[in-house]
């Protein structure tokens, strides 16, 4: 179960999206820039727990909240760890062609963070864990028409522009199977390893 589910790598932790991150999410997405780099509008408190509980429990949507493995080696706290948020929707086959499609999205929200390829490599453990666990044969991603360091990160993953959307964000794809996958990982040294999640009691207190 995804509510259950660890993911580590060499540098970065993926956690379940629970309660006790809210409130540290909730004030990073009353930043203006990253409103816009994330195509988002501000949400009240009680509406971000509502969207953290369709997160986590919806059956077509994924989402981890990223931790700095550096400073959860020091602090063993997810709260004071967390740099960001990785998610993926799954969308309908592509015009009956039985291609299973995730879009997938990713906010590292902490300045401090940022420019240190922990976004790679959030990416790539997403887009790993989605190949082998939900066999998704094509990544889609929704870029903010000025969120350039986000285009450059997926086109570095070797996604390409395909158009731009009504609402003027840039969409990019990447098609995978699993040889091919196989060996990009292995060519960025990915480091990948699932673990059991031990949820906190007060997880579910609202």
């Amino acid at each position: 179960m995804k509510q259950c589910l660890k993911i580590v790598s060499s540098r970065v932790i993926l956690v379940p999206y629970e309660e006790r991150h809210v409130p540290k999410y909730h004030e990073w997405m009353k930043n203006p820039e990253l409103q816009e780099a994330t195509s988002s509008s501000p949400l009240s408190l009680d509406e971000e727990y509502q969207m953290q509980k369709s997160w986590r429990d919806d059956s077509d949507k994924y989402t981890f909240i990223v931790l700095d493995k550096e400073i959860f080696r020091e602090c063993e706290d997810e709260v004071q760890s967390m740099v960001g948020d990785v998610n993926l929707f799954l969308l309908p086959d592509v015009e009956d062609t039985c291609i299973k499609t995730g879009e997938v999205t990713i906010m590292i929200a902490e300045e401090t963070a940022r420019r240190k390829g922990l976004g790679r490599e959030t990416l790539l453990l997403m887009m790993n864990y989605s190949i082998q666990n939900l066999k998704i044969q094509r990544f889609v991603a929704l870029i903010g028409e000025k969120n350039d360091a986000s285009v450059k990160l997926f086109e570095k993953l070797h996604f390409r522009f395909i158009e731009k959307t009504y609402f003027g964000e840039k969409k990019y794809e990447r098609v995978v199977d699993e040889s091919e996958w196989e060996q990009f990982a292995a060519s960025s040294r990915l480091v990948y390893e699932e673990s059991f999640y031990e949820r906190q009691a007060g997880d579910d207190k609202r």
